[in-house]
């Protein structure tokens, strides 16, 4: 099994992106599987391109694509991608796309094509926070997981995929104010390594209640 994952530059003024420097971390294989470490730029449809560049160079049977998401306390495992694009801030090339389809002839959403209950299971086994999110933005993180899974739906129908989103690095909320939740890099890679074990492990999801009240 090959699994591709890929992880964003720096972008909003930052020097340094969580969702890369703990891809740069995992092993070359986990569970059998081998890793493929990619980084992707931080702008709108780019970042397709070169993915997709990557989907047919490399032949992965699943991609997981990562990404900050500040604020958030816990590594949070995608489940759905909406097909919108609104920026409140610019790309990395500019780009502040505002209420457009990432693909105008694709559905209104995708869901993630990977065991994500199951992720999130394994991740919290090893005593690291995560959840399941159902918001992936409508950033650039959530256009990548479109494009990824519009590709699925299209063109590569036997490929797994889906969108892991990461906490700040310590060192990001430095001049953050008080409580502004981090993660070191290390316990980032490693939750990144218990998810997937358990893609490697699990053809189906566990049937685990772990919806939302609100």
């Amino acid at each position: 099994m090959k699994i591709l994952i890929t992880g964003f530059d720096p972008f909003g003024g930052e020097d340094i992106n969580p969702a890369y420097e703990a891809v740069k971390l995992l092993p070359d294989k986990i569970k059998g599987a081998d890793i493929v470490k990619m980084e992707i730029p931080t702008v709108f449809e780019k970042e397709g391109k070169i993915l997709e560049k990557g989907i047919v160079e490399y032949r992965p049977d699943a991609v997981i694509c990562v990404g900050q998401a500040g604020g958030r306390s816990a590594v949070t495992i995608e489940k759905v991608a909406i097909n919108l694009m609104e920026a409140r801030i610019p790309d990395n090339e500019g780009k502040k796309p505002l209420d457009r389809p990432v693909c105008a002839d694709g559905e209104n959403a995708y869901f993630a094509k990977l065991p994500v209950k199951a992720m999130v299971q394994k991740i919290r086994e090893h005593r690291i926070p995560a959840k399941i999110s159902y918001t992936a933005g409508t950033f650039v993180c959530n256009d990548v997981m479109y494009r990824l899974l519009y590709m699925i739906d299209r063109t590569f129908p036997n490929l797994k995929g889906g969108f892991i989103h990461v906490p700040y690095l310590p060192e990001q909320v430095v001049n953050l104010p008080d409580g502004t939740p981090s993660m070191s890099a290390r316990m980032i890679a490693d939750a990144l390594e218990f998810a997937v074990e358990a893609v490697v492990e699990c053809d189906e999801d566990v049937s685990v209640a772990m919806g939302e009240t609100h």
